[in-house]
């Protein structure tokens, strides 16, 4: 087997391709299976943007999807999957309706008008550069795509907040089995070390020095799960940015049905609770879909479990590859 890149385009039948504008800082990061792939998804916390997720569940007609677009913008990025559906339609991939191939795109947004330009959002056709761009190596981290304006650690408001992005991994589960994992990490809470629960990015404690700021490495976490228990926290919900949700894809190069593809992305869950505290609160949208591209064979269970793995480890890479960006410090300087 090829070394693997620690990246979702691991994975066979998966090309990644990103688009953004950083002076505006959002953008939009497109997962291409054009071949079609069983598709499933699981959505948590209270503030979901998405499009086409009712079709992935069970008991529904479609049963393959042909991209995943992760955006910026909020729901004005819904707009990108336009574009996607269009450089798709021009290459005749799509469900066959008999009239017209009719490409499965499904969606989800993450809210980052408030860095950067509130009003350039994500269209149509940065969705179609964004497939243009799309490998099968791409390994991108950081402020890219739909990282270009994510944020984590906003429960002292956006000034007290940290730069975050994109962050992929994967894994070889052996016998050519391969799990990996693409996340635009803009959350709520606080990431965190899944191993030790150190805070690697979060929500800083205010400055009261006067002077220049803290360098990066020299920031004081408030500690958001501390900052809820405390009076503040009482009266978070007056302050605490509401620009927050964690969007990613888990895929495997498996033949998973899509009852089993649904079961991997709850699963995956798992990981994004282990990587960032807290998880799926009612100021977060936090939604997985999850891929099955192949024919190999392997127990679901093994397949959830691991996609757990590398969702966290994808969360982890999100924010120490971030850069500073937008007056907002990143781990990168």
């Amino acid at each position: 087997m090829p070394k693997l890149r620690d990246s979702i385009t691991d994975v066979p039948g998966i090309k990644v391709g990103h688009a953004h504008d950083l002076d505006a800082l959002t953008g939009v990061t497109v997962i291409l299976c054009e071949g079609g792939v069983v598709g499933g998804v699981d959505q948590r916390g209270g503030a979901p943007g998405t499009r086409e997720t009712d079709l992935l569940r069970p008991m529904h007609l479609v049963q393959k999807v042909h991209a995943v677009v992760l955006t910026g913008g909020a729901a004005f990025g819904l707009n990108a999957t336009t574009g996607v559906m269009k450089y798709l339609e021009e290459r005749g991939i799509g469900f066959d309706t008999q009239v017209a191939k009719v490409p499965i795109v499904p969606a989800a947004v993450l809210f980052d008008l408030a860095i950067g330009k509130a009003d350039v959002r994500p269209d149509a056709a940065m969705g179609y550069a964004a497939c243009k761009t799309a490998t099968r190596k791409d390994a991108s981290l950081g402020n890219v795509g739909a990282g270009a304006g994510a944020t984590v650690g906003k429960i002292l408001g956006m000034g007290q907040a940290m730069k975050s992005g994109v962050g992929t991994a994967s894994i070889a589960l052996g016998g050519g089995v391969i799990v990996g994992a693409l996340f635009a990490v803009n959350a709520f809470g606080d990431v965190v070390d899944p191993d030790t629960g150190t805070i690697l990015a979060g929500a800083r404690k205010v400055e009261r020095r006067r002077g220049k700021k803290a360098p990066p490495h020299q920031l004081q976490f408030a500690d958001t799960l501390a900052v809820l228990k405390s009076l503040v926290g009482k009266k978070a919900t007056r302050f605490a940015s509401r620009s927050n949700t964690v969007i990613g894809v888990v895929a495997t190069n498996t033949n998973l049905t899509k009852e089993e593809t649904n079961k991997v992305a709850q699963m995956a869950h798992d990981g994004l609770a282990r990587a960032i505290r807290p998880a799926h609160t009612m100021f977060d949208g936090d939604t997985i879909f999850a891929l099955a591209t192949g024919k190999k064979k392997a127990d679901v269970n093994l397949i959830g479990a691991y996609a757990a793995e590398v969702t966290a480890q994808a969360i982890v890479r999100a924010v120490m590859h971030a850069k500073s960006a937008g007056d907002i410090p990143g781990v990168v300087v």
